[in-house]
């Protein structure tokens, strides 16, 4: 399985550097010189090819990288819209049992603390806030009861100890206790 760090979002300069938009917690460890990367294009993530990280630098929220090459601002702009990938075997564990990945959340399904199917996490957005589950709700989404048999949806809902109450990894489950109107259509 592989996850996505970064994005590529366009040719900076005429060199081959790229600009990227970082997707992962650990920048400095993904885009070291020197990484392999899987390079995808986003609409069929099976057309990928292998790049390996040849500098980095840092561009305001983004990155500036250059990838073994890649000379030219023709080869950066053939990479334009490139998810980067790594394959999620080469992560390093997570010592907190209170933090996950993100893939690890994702097609888990949630349901409140009494029981009501409420749908399946679809994404997890970060926001300064802090992360946010995306759940996907209604009878494609939750199964049988409660919430789930609404109609199909989306509800957000902020990753936080007073509402996520349990991650159940094992068993695929996410039980919250939701707020008020939290699971309301908007």
């Amino acid at each position: 399985m592989q996850v996505v760090v970064g994005r590529v979002v366009k040719a900076h300069g005429v060199t081959g550097e790229m600009v990227v938009e970082v997707r992962t917690d650990d920048p400095r460890g993904r885009f070291a010189p020197g990484e392999r990367l899987q390079a995808a294009d986003p609409r069929d993530r099976s057309s990928r090819r292998e790049v390996v990280v040849q500098t980095v630098r840092d561009h305001g929220a983004r990155l500036l990288l250059r990838v073994v090459g890649v000379d030219d601002r023709d080869g950066a702009d053939a990479l334009r819209g490139s998810l980067l990938l790594v394959d999620t075997a080469a992560l390093p564990p997570i010592d907190d049992p209170d933090e996950y990945y993100d893939h690890q959340l994702v097609g888990l399904r949630v349901c409140t603390v009494s029981g009501d199917a409420v749908g399946t996490v679809t994404d997890v957005l970060h926001t300064g806030a802090g992360e946010v589950l995306t759940v996907r709700t209604g009878e494609d989404a939750g199964g049988a009861g409660g919430a789930g048999d609404s109609a199909v949806g989306e509800v957000l809902v902020p990753f936080v100890a007073a509402i996520v109450t349990e991650v159940r990894l094992e068993d695929g489950v996410i039980t919250i206790d939701p707020p008020d109107g939290l699971l309301d259509p908007a």
